[in-house]
């Protein structure tokens, strides 16, 4: 299996689906305030969850391509880093989401991608390293990292009353539901 054969679809489905709960903020007039909202006050707020998700999902297919990370996972990090402070606007959230969708779908499209058994030294930015087959990589960071930063948005946009439910998080599900088998209203 070719890792990003599963990485690439499910960072565009996610991230596409984060795209529509960012729309559905706007339209219930939650306002640019909601991207300095959190969980708890001892997390990034959801300006950087948002920004975190896509950096995971840069760093996925670049790191399982055996492709450098684009220069831009950097200054996503630090701008995450600081959102509590300069959290950006729904507009630019859309654009980064664009973005990140973009370089997911090139990096799908022209890199082969590494042998699962290929070894990656992951490091962190706190100097731990992580040594990791390139299905480990994918299977045990790439996938539960991109998804605690897309949950905690999720988690976030709820808690503020955006209303959001199951389908706005398996709506790239619809495709594949058998005919005349979906709830009645």
């Amino acid at each position: 299996m070719i890792l990003n054969d599963l990485l690439a679809p499910t960072y565009r489905n996610l991230l596409t689906a984060l795209s529509h709960w960012l729309d559905k903020a706007v339209e219930n007039a939650s306002g640019e305030a909601i991207l300095s909202a959190r969980l708890a006050d001892d997390m990034f707020p959801l300006a950087t969850q948002i920004r975190f998700a896509c950096v995971q999902a840069l760093e996925g297919v670049s790191r399982s391509s055996g492709a450098d990370l684009p220069d831009r996972v950097s200054t996503l990090l630090d701008e995450g880093r600081n959102a509590g402070e300069a959290p950006g606007t729904i507009r630019d959230a859309q654009a980064l989401i664009r973005e990140t969708l973009a370089h997911v779908d090139s990096m799908a499209e022209t890199q082969s991608g590494l042998e699962p058994s290929a070894q990656i030294a992951h490091e962190l930015p706190n100097g731990m390293i992580f040594d990791l087959t390139a299905e480990q990589y994918a299977r045990d960071w790439a996938i539960p990292q991109f998804y605690f930063h897309l949950m905690a948005a999720y988690a976030i946009l709820r808690g503020k009353g955006v209303p959001l439910g199951k389908i706005d998080y398996v709506a790239h599900m619809l495709p594949f539901l058998r005919e005349g088998t979906a709830p009645q209203a």
